[in-house]
Parts: C-alpha cells; sequence; structure tokens
C-alpha cells in the first residue's frame, strides 16, 4: 500500500490539492502497477512562518 506524502506551503486550492491527488495516485498506481484503491494521499500545509530556506523563514522575505 503506497502512502504519498506532500508537504506543501500553504496557499493552494482545494482544486489544486484534488488534482494533486488524483495525479499522483494515478501515476503511481501506473509506475508501481497497484490497485488505486491501494494509495494514500497525506497532503500537509505548512505556514510560511514554518519554512525556511538557506537559513531564512519564508515568512521574513
Amino acid at each position: 500500500m503506497p502512502i504519498i506524502r506532500v508537504e506543501l506551503l500553504e496557499g493552494r486550492t482545494l482544486a489544486q490539492k484534488q488534482e494533486l491527488a488524483e495525479v499522483l495516485s494515478r501515476e503511481t498506481a501506473r509506475i508501481a502497477d497497484c490497485r488505486l484503491e491501494s494509495i494514500t494521499v497525506v497532503i500537509d500545509e505548512v505556514k510560511r512562518e514554518n519554512w525556511a530556506v538557506a537559513g531564512k523563514l519564508l515568512a521574513q522575505n
């Protein structure tokens, strides 16, 4: 049972997250040769204040 974890900055629409879940699930099922129903997608949204790149919080940019 594949589990796909996606971490994104907050701000994506429900439609964007739905499409992402559909595409990731479909393509994983195709590549891994497994049933679509066996795939779980978990989307974690992270606030900009909790995400840093190159030592700088994105909320400070």
